[in-house]
């Protein structure tokens, strides 16, 4: 694969990324904030500190909450196009669109999911802001180790490929990622922070909606970029290929 492609893919993954993004503040914006309000309100209720804001609410849940998730979204369609570029032709007989799909659950997974059962999402009013640093540090600590935990489980499955077969060694490869995530889980520390009379609804709710704008962004994000990959790597004269194999060799 030259440059010129993975630079289209890289572009592509970018717009698709932003597209995603797009659907997801939407999400965020009529799901996600109720929860938020209810629990600063709690914090409005229960606080005695009554500074005045930097920067007001409604411009928190429009220009803000907009800025933050389209460029949260463009910036990991860019790195998860470069996974693509990587992955396609490498990890099996999948065409771009496939490829794209397993490539956002695998982010969707390694980059949200696992790191939110170990740290779940919690409304910022009621967060102690004196472990901010911590908590970052652990959460980031723990999307790096179920990354890197991900990448080496489908090279171990790749390795045992030839030996047990195609499913039998992705059954172990995933086994051997929940027993090492299940580990790292163990040995670090968790935190709670969440006042005892703070209403249970509203923290189930705000994980909820976390948990779907994640899964929207990525659902999304792995339609529209297999379509955009596909048009670069099997365009209009790429249609006598077998369907379900990318027209591409790896990158070397």
């Amino acid at each position: 694969m030259n440059s010129v492609t993975v630079r289209a893919l890289l572009v592509r993954g970018m717009l698709a990324g932003l597209a995603a993004g797009v659907l997801a503040f939407g999400f965020a914006y009529f799901v996600g904030e109720v929860p938020l309000r209810a629990a600063l309100e709690y914090e409005a209720a229960h606080s005695h500190e009554h500074g005045e804001e930097l920067v007001s609410r409604p411009m928190q849940e429009t220009a803000g909450l907009a800025t933050g998730v389209l460029v949260y979204g463009t910036a990991l369609g860019g790195i998860a196009a470069m996974a693509f570029s990587f992955a396609v032709g490498r990890i099996g007989r999948f065409g771009p669109r496939a490829t794209a799909a397993l490539v956002a659950l695998g982010a969707f997974l390694t980059v949200f999911l696992v790191p939110f059962l170990k740290y779940p999402a919690s409304p910022p009013a009621v967060s102690d802001p004196g472990t901010l640093n911590q908590r970052t540090g652990l959460y980031f600590l723990m999307i790096a180790l179920s990354v890197l935990l991900g990448v080496a489980a489908v090279l171990f499955g790749r390795k045992l490929a030839a030996r047990l077969g195609n499913w039998n060694a992705t059954v172990a490869g995933a086994a051997a990622f929940a027993v090492a995530v299940a580990l790292a889980m163990a040995f670090l520390p968790g935190i709670d922070e969440m006042p005892k009379d703070f209403p249970a609804e509203v923290v189930w709710q705000f994980r909820l909606s976390t948990a779907g704008m994640q899964a929207l962004l990525w659902a999304s994000f792995g339609v529209l970029y297999g379509y955009l990959a596909e048009r670069v790597l099997q365009p209009r004269g790429a249609a006598s290929a077998e369907p379900g194999v990318a027209a591409t060799s790896p990158a070397h």
